[in-house]
């Protein structure tokens, strides 16, 4: 048995939550490979809404095992705030125990590192996302096994602010309080420490038991670390490489790859973002389709389908399909442009440079439609919409195999 995988193919929010939220009644294992609390899925089901952060997406099916793996940092603060939604998740929820802790310093320097930065910042979420995967790459950070040792913990803690002191001074960061530090760590380790455990064995263990198995990641492929926007990428490897080395899986154990993108695109923060419309266009997308940061409440930059970046994105995860959420925004649009092409130093191109604030889009038209809201079939679906729908399979040379035609997870088109 291999596992499948969900992954974003823009720039983030693309609806992950909502897919894998509704796959996750099928599987009997999801499993969180990356990114930290920056991360937002929201969910509704029956006119009730979740926003989980750092839980996996599955955590509503009662049934399912919930893994949180090595590859994410992991906020305790965050994750015990998060878990007070639900009950009984004791033998449903596990986390690594080699999973990096991001701790409160962390988003202290974050903020301040932004600050610093001035017009220069990448426009984080100020969640310390960053400077943990910074400390892990620098073999100074702190995983989540080690709260279950609050004192050796906390001793190597005051150890790491002592060795810079100079750095936290500059930062104006000041050295936590020994005692309500070790109270605080002791605390975690009272709330979430009968969650910690080795889920590598437990994830392989299900594999061969012939389970099934579905991964999800954080953020989108355009915001990877190696093959996003960079430097205006998130710090992890959002791509489907980045489940196996978050969750401890070989590329032999992954099976189905389904790619999330939006019938339009969007962006948080800072970075080229090539279709951005910043028209009344732009704005009625943002307006129409509630674009707005599940954990910052930021407004989203918005703009329209970039099937040159989709197509780029497809190929780089190996999708073999694509979930088109969203579709719905585009109710009551006259027309609707797609991003087909860019022009680059003057010459016209099909794919994507490694920079692409040098790029203008070329846009090509479609016909817009009045009603594909709450659609549950594709012959329900307005003429104009179903032929944008097979223009962005044939654009991006992937097929799509569902459409989400509004927030509600029975809203979805199977194709």
């Amino acid at each position: 048995m291999r596992a499948d995988v969900i992954v974003g193919v823009q720039w983030g929010d693309e609806g992950k939550g909502k897919i894998v939220d509704m796959l996750a009644q099928q599987y009997d294992m999801i499993c969180r490979s990356q990114g930290g609390h920056n991360a937002g899925h929201t969910i509704w089901v029956d006119g009730v809404r979740y926003a989980l952060h750092l839980i996996p997406s599955g955590v509503l099916n009662p049934k399912a095992i919930n893994i949180i793996g090595n590859g994410v940092v992991l906020s305790p603060e965050s994750i015990i705030k998060e878990m007070r939604q639900f009950e009984n998740l004791e033998g449903r929820l596990f986390i690594s125990d080699k999973a990096h802790l991001n701790l409160p310093y962390h988003a202290l320097i974050d903020q301040a590192q932004e600050r610093l930065k001035g017009n220069r910042a990448i426009g984080t979420t100020g969640k310390g996302i960053g400077p943990a995967y910074s400390d892990k790459i620098n073999r100074v950070g702190h995983r989540a096994g080690e709260l279950l040792r609050p004192e050796t913990l906390a001793t190597a803690i005051q150890n790491y602010f002592e060795q810079n002191r100079d750095i936290f001074d500059v930062l104006e960061i000041s050295t936590p309080d020994p005692k309500a530090l070790l109270e605080e760590l002791e605390g975690y380790k009272a709330q979430m420490g009968s969650f910690i455990t080795n889920t590598t064995n437990m994830v392989w263990n299900a594999l061969d038991a012939k389970k099934k198995i579905l991964l999800e990641g954080a953020q989108g492929t355009m915001l990877d670390i190696d093959h996003g926007t960079y430097p205006y990428v998130t710090s992890s490897a959002t791509v489907t490489a980045g489940a196996c080395t978050g969750l401890g899986l070989n590329p032999k154990d992954i099976g189905k790859v389904t790619g999330i993108v939006k019938a339009y695109c969007t962006r948080v923060g800072n970075g080229p973002f090539p279709s951005e419309d910043t028209t009344e266009a732009g704005e009625r997308l943002g307006k129409q389709g509630h674009e707005f940061g599940t954990t910052t409440g930021r407004a989203r930059r918005c703009g329209w389908f970039d099937a040159v970046a989709c197509r780029y994105a497809s190929r780089l995860n190996g999708c073999d399909e694509l979930a088109l959420m969203k579709l719905d925004v585009l109710d009551g649009f006259d027309e609707i442009k797609v991003c087909v092409a860019y022009e680059y130093h003057g010459e016209i191109i099909h794919y994507l440079p490694s920079n692409l604030e040098d790029v203008t889009p070329i846009y090509k038209t479609f016909a817009g439609w009045q009603k594909s809201e709450g659609a549950r079939n594709f012959h329900d679906l307005p003429p104009a919409a179903q032929e944008y729908v097979k223009a962005i399979e044939e654009m991006t040379q992937t097929k799509v195999g569902m459409i989400s035609t509004s927030p509600d997870r029975n809203d979805t088109i199977l194709m």
